[in-house]
């Protein structure tokens, strides 16, 4: 509690600016007396001023506050107030204000010159000035005291001109009370509260429909979460079924595979059948052609006969001579002729493979001429000249064919384009109509609530009304204004009469006398006191020291007891006497500010230990998860690779096992290329060995026997090729495939990898940090707790002293009271002075001084009792006609009130008919809408679903286009083939070479 000690006072209205004047306020209260004009309202003034900063009233805004400069005959007077008073923590605060008071030529000039806070420094005991803005004096005063200025300018130190505040209207009254009670800022808080409270409102509004928004979309997410899962399961369905697929697919290749090479051979058959048939009708015209030119037969006699059988032995004779010499030309020529039959054979065979060629040849120009000629008829690309087509001719028929697909194409483009913008007009018109039915949807949704509260409103104002009506029909207005006026005239009387009376003068008056009475009255009994009391003060002198010794043994008792204790508080060492509760009292306050701070802190590292406890535990549970997850990538992989390498491998070798296979892949690759390429070389070589008799690699020229083993051997080797180039095939189409399971499972391998040397080894990093972040979290909270506990036991320590420091703190002042009073005794016993009256005499003065003061005491307390009974009349009355003036303030507040609520009621009515002229008016407009928005869907689907349809159509056609122009191509493709192998040309040749070769056979 913050209390005031000495005042000082210089230079203020009647305390003259020379002279200093203090004033010391005992505890635990002090009196002001003194006559009219001896300065005792000044004293309260200066109180009021030095505390709050505000001057009395009708002071001239300070110029009739401080002394004036003409009552001292100068022309500037100089005022000053020092109030030295403890703060609520108990700390001694000097408050200075000074101020100036200058006489001008025509007025007076009032100024504030200083106002000054002087404190002590506790650690050094130097004193400390600061220096402060009369407004942050104002402010700062106030906060020391621990009381408000509204406090103490109302209450503490309310001046007497205005101490009827009370009294005052009801706007003043309720001002003054809320600075008193600071109900300023309660109500701004209650604002607050309730713009809060709206606005609080308003958003759980909006999150309640954000809430059924996310709980849509949360069902939908749990929708779309099942059919994920059902997706899954298909999807690893589908993936076995893919897998069974690919089996039987590899199969089926290897199958196509055995069928084409069987197709092959076939076709190698056809063609030697071809040539064998080719070869029997050319035997077969020989026959015809031999028989054709034999001579007709022999009809002569036998005697002719003989005569030419015996001519023709002589001629066999002579022949056989010729024979033996023809034999042996015979031989050569057979030599011969079995070359040339050869060469035919070869030259039929040939023949008929070329002619089977060039037939598929013509076949394919007719195919591609049909072709042409269908896609012009059909796309409407032009006229054509008559077939068969040159190939330059078709080459350019093509081009169109490939400029019409081109053009389809940009047709379609375009289309698409127009359409998308026509689309997306539509569904710009759609969303823009949705938007305006959402729109008026939403003001109407707001008519209407706006239209729920004013009839809500109106209902509540109407029963404001009525309950307003009701109370003004209880107050009869004419009798309240004749008791209004009665009351004050009554109360005017009072106030005269109690004016006239002057009953403060009178008893001050003989309260004066009653004091100069009292002033002889204790002389006189002091000295009738003197004279037949000391006997009495000797026995109360013996009683006063034994109560003093007593309480020094009692003091000795508990400093004893508590001596130890109070050492190792106070570590090691005894204050005064005097000193020792206050320094406990520090002490304790230390200690219990010590143990909050460490309770505190311990109760912030219990919960940082705490959260990286859980840290650990996400920790470990993530860092289990990493481990669970590289084990079945590896499980995985142990199984793919298992399945894939005959040979078993570890995880670890799975890099080399890629790399391995993707070599393998490579050589069997090349291995297949190199085969093909021979393979493809053998007729080449061949064909260059027949046309120019030398070895095709190193030109070397061929012998018949060479050429005929080289071409052997080539032969051989191509018809060894075929089984060969089918193993290789399939070994290639192998490795090929086991490389791309192994380069799928690459990525799988990548991922065990991080996670093995990344993902795993940072969350252990994690974890380990987090242990370690927990050891010291949990070692300081560990110390803490031990600090804390040792500053526990300090507190209990130092709490127990408290109570012997208090009883000890008694005992010593009871012990200074005794002493004073010993002192007291003692100087009486020694001093007393020599009267010149008797006895009798004092006692006779003293009784009719008694009776004298008596007989004025009773006309002090007759006065005094008139006064308050008049006074309490005159509160009477002022309580009566303030109450007869608020009901009457009530009556007219309540006519107002009714006033305003029927405003209010017509006003509420306009805005209801406008609210629902304007909700007729939004349901119109919603019908229109809504209307809208249909159509415009209409619309819109229906043009999505032409313009799908017709997209369907134009890709279909686009597409059988497209095949058609690819059959085209392929049958160009095959064409130009043909005539860039010259087949023809070899066909003519080979019929030029079998004709010649027959004609030397027949010769």
């Amino acid at each position: 509690m913050s209390t005031v000690d000495k005042m000082l006072i210089k230079g203020i209205r009647s305390f003259d600016p020379e002279n200093k004047n203090v004033i010391t306020f005992f505890k635990p209260l002090t009196l002001i007396v003194g006559p009219n004009g001896a300065g005792k309202t000044t004293i309260i003034e200066c109180l009021k001023l030095s505390c709050t900063g505000e001057l009395p009233p009708n002071s001239r805004s300070g110029q009739s506050f401080i002394h004036d400069p003409k009552v001292a005959g100068e022309t500037e007077t100089k005022g000053q107030i020092k109030l030295r008073f403890k703060t609520a923590a108990g700390k001694d605060v000097v408050c200075i204000r000074s101020f100036q008071l200058t006489q001008k030529t025509s007025k007076m000039e009032f100024k504030a010159i200083e106002s000054v806070l002087q404190t002590i420094n506790p650690h050094t005991g130097e004193k400390v000035c600061l220096s402060y803005r009369c407004a942050d004096m104002d402010r700062e005063i106030p906060a020391l005291m621990g009381v408000s200025k509204a406090v103490l300018e109302n209450v503490i130190f309310v001046h007497q001109d205005e101490s009827n505040w009370p009294l005052q209207d009801p706007s003043t009254l309720k001002k003054k009370f809320d600075d008193i009670f600071s109900a300023t800022r309660y109500t701004k808080a209650l604002e607050v509260i309730k713009k809060l409270h709206k606005d609080q409102a308003q958003e759980i509004k909006t999150y309640k429909l954000k809430l059924e928004n996310l709980q849509t979309l949360k069902d939908a997410a749990y929708k779309l979460r099942e059919s994920i899962n059902q997706d899954q399961e298909k999807a690893e369905s589908i993936m076995t079924q893919i897998k069974d697929f690919e089996e039987n697919i590899h199969g089926v290749e290897t199958k196509i595979l055995h069928a084409e090479n069987t197709s092959k051979e076939m076709r190698k058959l056809q063609d030697q059948i071809s040539t064998s048939s080719i070869a029997r009708i050319t035997l077969f015209k020989l026959q015809q052609t031999q028989y054709a030119a034999l001579a007709e037969e022999n009809e002569d006699t036998d005697e002719e006969l003989k005569e030419w059988q015996s001519k023709f032995e002589e001629r066999i004779a002579l022949l056989q001579s010729k024979i033996g010499k023809l034999e042996r030309e015979l031989n050569d020529e057979e030599i011969k002729s079995s070359l040339l039959s050869q060469t035919i054979n070869d030259s039929l065979r040939e023949i008929g493979k070329l002619q089977a060629e060039a037939d598929a040849h013509i076949s394919l120009r007719h195919e591609r001429d049909s072709t042409i000629q269908m896609l012009f008829a059909k796309y409407n690309l032009g006229s054509l000249p008559d077939t068969p087509f040159s190939n330059e001719i078709a080459s350019n028929f093509t081009m169109r064919v490939k400029t019409k697909l081109l053009d389809l194409e940009k047709d379609l483009q375009d289309k698409k384009k127009l359409d998308s913008k026509e689309v997306s007009f539509l569904w710009e018109r759609h969303a823009t109509t949705n938007a305006r039915h959402s729109k008026i949807e939403g003001q109407k949704q707001a008519k209407i609530e706006s239209k729920t509260g004013i009839l809500k409103r109106m209902k509540e104002i109407e029963n404001e009304r009525d309950v307003a009506e009701h109370e003004l029909s209880n107050l009869n207005l004419s009798h309240l204004d004749e008791k209004e006026k009665n009351l004050q005239i009554e109360l005017e009387r009072k106030t005269h009469l109690l004016g006239e009376r002057d009953y403060d003068s009178n008893i001050n008056q003989k309260r004066t006398e009653i004091f100069s009475l009292d002033q002889k009255i204790k002389a006189l009994a002091h000295e009738r006191d003197v004279m037949a009391t000391d006997s009495d003060d000797r026995v109360r002198l013996g009683m006063r020291k034994d109560e003093l010794e007593i309480c020094k043994n009692k003091l000795k008792k508990i400093m004893g007891d508590c001596k130890d204790q109070i050492r190792g508080v106070l570590k090691g060492r005894i204050p005064s006497d005097k000193d020792l509760k206050k320094e406990i009292t520090q002490a304790f306050r230390s200690v219990a500010k010590e143990h909050d701070d460490l309770n505190s802190k311990c109760l912030e590292a219990e919960k940082e230990v705490k959260l990286v406890q859980m840290k650990i535990e996400d920790a470990e549970s993530h860092l289990s998860k990493l481990q669970k997850d590289k084990d079945a990538k590896r499980r995985f992989l142990d199984l793919k690779l298992q399945s894939l390498v005959s040979v078993s491998c570890d995880i670890e070798s799975f890099p080399d096992v890629l790399v391995e296979a993707m070599g393998k892949k490579d050589v069997q690759k090349s291995k297949y290329n190199i085969a093909d390429g021979m393979r493809q070389m053998f007729e080449p070589f061949e064909r260059v060995a027949r046309a120019h008799h030398i070895c095709p690699c190193c030109e070397r020229p061929f012998s018949t026997e060479e050429e005929d083993e080289f071409v052997k051997k080539q032969r051989v080797k191509s018809s060894s090729s075929a089984e060969h180039m089918k193993k290789l095939a399939e070994e290639s189409s192998n490795s090929e495939s086991q490389f791309q399971q192994l380069d799928k499972l690459r990525m799988v391998y990548e991922e065990y990898v991080k996670l093995g040397k990344e993902a795993i080894p940072f969350a252990e990093k994690s974890l380990n940090q987090l242990m370690e972040d927990l050891n010291e979290k949990s070692q300081a909270f560990d110390d803490l707790v031990v600090v804390l506990a040792q500053v526990k036991a300090e507190k209990e320590a130092v709490e127990g002293l408290l109570q012997p420091v208090e009883t000890f703190d008694k005992f010593l002042g009871d012990r200074k009271s005794l002493e004073e009073q010993i002192e007291d005794l003692e100087y009486k016993l020694d001093v007393r002075g020599q009267g010149v009256k008797s006895v009798e005499e004092v006692v006779l003065q003293l009784n009719a001084l008694q009776n004298k003061r008596d007989t004025l005491n009773q006309e002090v307390e007759n006065l005094r009792d008139e006064q308050r009974y008049l006074n309490l009349d005159i509160s009477n009355l002022q309580t009566r006609w303030h109450s007869v003036r608020e009901e009457k303030l009530k009556a007219t507040n309540i006519l107002n009130k009714i006033r305003k609520t029927e405003e209010e009621l017509v006003r509420l009515a306009e805005e209801n008919e406008q609210l629902d002229l304007d909700e007729k008016h939004l349901a119109e407009d919603l019908v229109s809408v809504v209307k809208e928005k249909d159509t415009s869907l209409l619309e819109y689907n229906e043009l999505k679903s032409r313009l799908e349809h017709e997209y369907d159509e134009m890709a279909e056609n686009k597409r059988i286009f497209q095949q058609e122009l690819e059959k085209l191509l392929a049958l160009a493709s095959k064409i130009k083939e043909y005539q860039d192998s010259r087949k023809g040309e070899k066909l003519k040749d080979l019929q030029d070479k079998y004709s010649l070769s027959k004609s030397q056979l027949q010769k």
